[in-house]
């Protein structure tokens, strides 16, 4: 049975055999977990690096960060990296002995990421965040729709909340874009890349000037994946959206002409580009790509001020770009078995759906909350963002986040983007064809998952 069910969660639910597994089991697993009395002494957090136990850290009201408890009860912060699914495999192993672990060794919140949503969702390790949780539709209201329609099953049940919301646009180098367009102001800016066409010709013009309009092979990759009309896989066939191999054909292009520097994303050749001696007009991202990814890396001291002066930090801006987007995400899931559902449900409750916990977390970190009160308030309000050189970007957020449609996710999505990026890379060095790419490709992708076809 065991083997079964690993094999079920490595493979992503391919060809189902996770559900079929374990479905005698369902009903007795998410009743242990609602059930459960709120007298654990540990509660065990399963996360893949530090950014939520700094948001609770931070913002869960009564939580002591000084010796990480919330009251009486120890917080276990279980930090596994995302690198070679090292996160997902530890988590599907105590995930599978959660039954039987001492009440202290239970598995009692995890997080997962929108890419692979889907595995845990229609599953019995999740928690029914209404029914075995206790959250209302009122708590939730304000949430945005899509962040909830990720993490709902086909039966229509909620398995995860978010205390944020991802929409996405293009970050760009103040001092670059004077010295290429003339002005660095984003509302001109966004009118410069409104669409693809004069996007592709700013990049002409910024490589005239010296510099790189992008840093690497897939730094936009995620507008053209979350603009797709069509999911990876229909039945068992791969399927390739058009946006895909538009994608392709850019970044091909891009190479050639030496529009970027030959990146690939999370390189240290990708943040070399946004130093102060860096050549890198733009970067694609959301919230949490500026402030907890980007920004650390413009500073020349690590451990300076977050200011302007210190290497390119705060000689940058926000605009939408050629397409609206979103990317990423990260969800809070609650463990069926748990034996801390209060504590669960309050995390939930304050770190999602309470307005002013949000308010504060977008106006202190830069986070866009996932709540349509906070933001709209912060929008039409005095806030700056100092890596943004002052600018209240969140207006430019605000529009998107209502209209992100997520109907086209599938299970397949981490896989698919990590193949075809790493097949396409070769390409795009000159190392193969575009056809022996796509074979590469294909194989690859039937490897990961034999439940499919071409």
């Amino acid at each position: 049975m065991k083997k079964l069910l690993v094999a079920g969660l490595a493979a992503v639910l391919a060809a189902s055999c996770l559900m079929v597994g374990c479905s005698k089991n369902k009903d007795a697993a998410a009743s242990s977990g609602a059930k459960a009395p709120a007298a654990g002494k540990v509660l065990n957090i399963y996360v893949w690096n530090e950014e939520f136990q700094g948001r609770v850290r931070q913002f869960y009201p009564g939580y002591n960060a000084s010796n990480d408890t919330i009251g009486d009860v120890k917080v276990n912060w279980v930090i596994t990296p995302n690198a070679n699914n090292a996160y997902q495999n530890k988590l599907d192993e105590v995930l599978l002995q959660q039954e039987n672990a001492a009440a202290d060794d239970k598995v009692d919140i995890f997080l997962v990421e929108a890419d692979y949503a889907l595995k845990y969702t229609d599953t019995p390790y999740t928690l029914d965040v209404k029914k075995d949780v206790g959250l209302t539709d009122a708590d939730l209201s304000r949430q945005y729709k899509y962040t909830k329609d990720i993490m709902t099953t086909p039966a229509g049940i909620l398995k995860g909340v978010s205390w944020q919301a991802c929409p996405a646009g293009v970050i760009y180098r103040r001092s670059i874009a004077k010295d290429v367009l003339g002005t660095d102001d984003p509302d001109q800016v966004q009118n410069y890349l409104s669409d693809w066409a004069k996007f592709d010709g700013v990049a002409k013009q910024a490589k005239d000037k010296g510099y790189i309009m992008v840093s690497g092979y897939d730094d936009d990759f995620r507008v053209f994946s979350d603009n797709v009309k069509s999911p990876w896989v229909i039945g068992n066939k791969i399927n390739i959206d058009p946006s895909i191999r538009e994608w392709i054909s850019q970044t091909k292009t891009y190479t050639d002409n030496g529009y970027n520097n030959k990146a690939s994303l999370w390189s240290p050749e990708q943040w070399a580009g946004a130093k102060k001696d860096g050549k890198v007009m733009c970067y694609f991202g959301p919230a949490w790509f500026i402030d907890f990814s980007l920004a650390p890396q413009t500073k020349d001291n690590p451990d300076g001020e977050n200011a302007l002066g210190n290497g390119s930090y705060g000689d940058w801006a926000f605009c939408k770009g050629p397409q609206g987007y979103s990317w990423g995400g990260t969800w809070i899931c609650g463990a069926a078995g748990t034996d801390n559902i209060d504590l669960v449900k309050d995390i939930m409750l304050k770190m999602t759906c309470d307005d002013a916990v949000m308010t504060k977390m977008a106006e202190d970190v830069g986070e866009f909350a996932n709540n349509e009160v906070a933001m709209t308030k912060i929008a039409n309000g005095s806030y700056a963002n100092a890596f943004l050189g002052g600018q209240n970007h969140i207006k430019y957020f605000l529009d998107s986040a209502k209209s992100i449609d997520k109907s086209n996710i599938s299970p397949y999505d981490q896989g698919m983007t990590e193949k075809l990026q790493a097949a396409m890379k070769d390409y795009y060095d000159g190392k193969v064809t575009e056809d022996q790419a796509w074979e590469n490709f294909y194989k690859s992708i039937l490897e990961t998952y034999p439940n499919l076809t071409r």
